[in-house]
């Protein structure tokens, strides 16, 4: 196992009725930034909680950020925020508004003579950001948890990520009962984006991390256990709660620890998104499988252990891992993400020499867990997903 240090200063409430933690967390007469998405929060009933919670400080609300953060939507609510001189930033919504938030926070922090697009790939130090809260309202991506955000540069084709311990949220809400109004897309994508953070962080090659292992192979297991729960019932609290908790530990920090990371998945699934619109959990259901075959020898071993204890496969590594792939693929399916170029109607040909592109462009020239896929074996990755 390798060397690692940990800190992770978020306070996590948990469970029904604990958005009203909001009043308990915001100081009375501050001035909050509540960001939100497109609108759903005021028909499911989580605007109402929030603003309630938020009673005796001045409020004011930008709404509208888009599925994949956009650069330029954001410096939008930069510049409300800057004129209503708030002092706390307040996502509610899924990973893409808490992305976005963390971005807000930290550009209304920013010294006003640096760009702000130079938070993103951490090309700016980063000392500071406004205090920033989360109401989580879709499981999937761990936002509400961790230093990390995705953004995207519609101007330039960009979508990359940033990583400061300024950002890390001073508290986040999970009620899990909000998962009962998603629609059936976005369940499945959350199922699929927690999946494939998990797999990230463990399908790479033995490490003797054992705890964390376990951990992984716990929350794989879990979200292959809740899904047709939730696709039968999805007003099912014990299967809601699990699928929150399970998408929030998966990034929260302890999976990866100690252990060599892959990510290769999310490079590929980014550039695909910037240059087709797919959602982001359905280019993982792409790349993955895909990425699983080409670097099958390399992973064949984690690929064995993850295929006998996730999925209860029996046989010699070399055939248990395989079968692994497959069930993965299946499980892609069985919760509505289709997982090939094709059932998108892309050309794989043209989207794989898009993605070698794309990510030559952002100098992505070593990816995976040993640094040896190139921008061309990426390339072969996108055209075995036809």
């Amino acid at each position: 196992m390798k060397n690692f240090s940990f800190h992770n200063p978020t306070r996590l409430h948990f469970g029904k009725g604990q958005i009203a933690q909001i009043g308990n967390e915001i100081p009375a007469g501050a001035r909050v930034l509540v960001v939100y998405g497109g609108g759903s929060i005021k028909r499911n009933g989580v605007y109402d909680q929030v603003i309630a919670a938020l009673a005796g400080r001045t409020v004011v609300e930008f709404a509208g950020v888009p599925a994949n953060p956009e650069f330029e939507t954001l410096m939008d609510a930069v510049a409300l925020g800057k004129e209503a001189q708030v002092d706390w930033v307040l996502g509610v919504g899924g990973g893409s508004v808490l992305d976005g938030s963390k971005f807000i926070a930290a550009a209304l922090a920013l010294d006003p003579g640096i760009d702000p697009w130079l938070i993103v790939g951490n090309k700016t130090p980063l000392k500071s950001a406004l205090p920033i809260g989360c109401v989580l309202t879709l499981p999937a991506t761990g936002s509400e948890a961790n230093f990390t955000g995705v953004i995207t540069r519609r101007e330039t084709q960009d979508k990359l990520s940033f990583k400061n311990p300024a950002v890390f949220p001073r508290f986040s809400v999970l009620d899990p009962t909000v998962i009962t109004s998603l629609p059936a897309r976005q369940l499945g994508n959350g199922l699929v984006d927690a999946f494939v953070h998990t797999t990230e962080q463990y399908l790479t090659f033995p490490a003797e991390a054992r705890v964390q292992d376990r951990l992984a192979e716990g929350i794989l297991s879990t979200l292959v256990e809740i899904a047709p729960q939730l696709l039968k019932d999805q007003g099912d609290y014990d299967a809601q709660a699990n699928l929150m908790w399970a998408a929030d530990q998966a990034m929260y920090g302890l999976v990866p620890l100690g252990q060599p990371l892959d990510w290769a998945t999310h490079a590929i699934g980014h550039e695909l998104t910037v240059l087709y619109g797919l959602d982001h959990a359905q280019t993982l259901a792409v790349a993955l499988p895909s990425l699983l075959d080409y670097t099958f020898e390399t992973k064949r071993a984690k690929l064995a252990q993850y295929g006998r204890r996730v999925w209860g496969l029996a046989g010699d590594d070399d055939t248990v891992a395989r079968a692994a792939i497959v069930a993965t693929r299946r499980f892609f399916e069985s919760v509505g993400l289709k997982t090939r170029l094709g059932d998108y109607g892309i050309d794989a040909a043209a989207a794989a020499d898009g993605v070698a592109a794309q990510l030559t462009r952002h100098k992505r020239l070593a990816l995976g867990e040993h640094g040896t896929l190139t921008p061309d074996n990426c390339r072969a990755i996108v055209l075995g997903a036809a």
